[in-house]
């Protein structure tokens, strides 16, 4: 069994950043994808970025390009979404996921493993 922990969300106002993490624990495994996946209200689940086993893989929603970086350090079984200039759109909780598909999948359905998530309110 594998436990997903997100942490660092919060309520931030427009224009600041914010650093997410998602600690992995539980069976050791290795060459897995992480991915990031948010939920507004009433809205569905949508995909945000996502990162390879040897993170020379990212991949990231053309909603986000170029405002979310996403990272990982495998030592730490810790997956990182660095968020700058936070919009209200961005308003949601944020979710991280663990697949074992290759190459590195954008859709929820590929993903295994889930976090309980982190909210991240943007005030405007």
């Amino acid at each position: 069994q594998v436990q997903l922990v997100e942490s660092g969300g919060g309520l931030v106002q427009a224009g600041a950043s914010l650093r997410l993490s998602c600690a992995a624990s539980g069976r050791t495994f290795s060459n897995y994808a992480m991915g990031w996946f948010r939920q507004a209200p009433g809205k569905a689940r949508e995909f945000v970025a996502a990162i390879g086993w040897t993170a020379g893989s990212t991949y990231y929603a053309d909603s986000v390009k170029g405002q979310f970086t996403m990272s990982r350090d495998n030592a730490k079984n810790t997956a990182y979404l660095q968020i700058n200039t936070l919009k209200p759109e961005d308003t949601a909780v944020y979710y991280c996921a663990v697949s074992f598909r290759s190459p590195v999948p954008t859709v929820a359905s590929a993903y295994y493993y889930w976090g309980q998530g982190t909210q991240v309110t943007v005030s405007s």
